[in-house]
């Protein structure tokens, strides 16, 4: 009689380790908000997934609170469980960073996957590039959902260093090998 190793031993298994499944059954923030300053819905055409963000923004226009409906892969959930962990009291320029630089990490332009606590978790989904789209969705939804409060509002975020004082989508991916 042959044994079977359950063990897993493919590449693909490491996308769904013991850590990033945890996370995506733990989602913080994982309820709509009644009252949102600014609310964007993001689908990937890939693989079907879709991620809600509701927040809402302090006077500081960081954000206050933030809501979220996710109906994503093991990997879209693990990544909206990281976003939302850390996503209270950060202005739209911390989340675009961090975003694009998720973006450049996955897309292997960058060695590092930004200054975002724990996306180095999604260091085997490089080799994936059909899995990126719903890696990153939550970071695109909570930038469309930051700047939808930030127009709506009339109100702009502080300076940048790139000198711009009004809403914005994306820095550039540069290589930092």
């Amino acid at each position: 009689m042959r044994s079977v190793d359950l063990a897993p031993t493919t590449r693909a298994s490491a996308l769904y380790s013991a850590e990033i499944l945890q996370l995506a059954v733990n989602i913080p923030h994982h309820r709509r908000l009644e009252m949102a300053d600014g609310s964007a819905e993001r689908r990937s055409p890939i693989c079907g997934s879709r991620v809600i963000v509701d927040i809402t923004l302090d006077p500081h226009v960081r954000i206050r609170d933030l809501g979220m409906e996710v109906r994503a892969c093991a990997l879209g959930q693990a990544s909206a469980a990281l976003m939302s962990t850390h996503a209270i009291g950060r202005s739209l320029e911390e989340v675009i960073a961090s975003r694009d630089a998720l973006a450049c990490y996955l897309g292997g332009t960058r060695s590092d996957p930004g200054p975002w606590p724990k996306l180095d978790l999604f260091a085997s989904a490089r080799a994936y590039p059909a899995r990126h789209a719903s890696i990153s969705l939550c970071f695109e939804a909570m930038v469309d959902a930051m700047n939808q409060a930030l127009l709506a509002g009339r109100r702009c975020p502080p300076l940048s260093h790139h000198g711009s004082a009004l809403p914005f989508t994306s820095l550039s991916c540069a290589r930092n090998d």
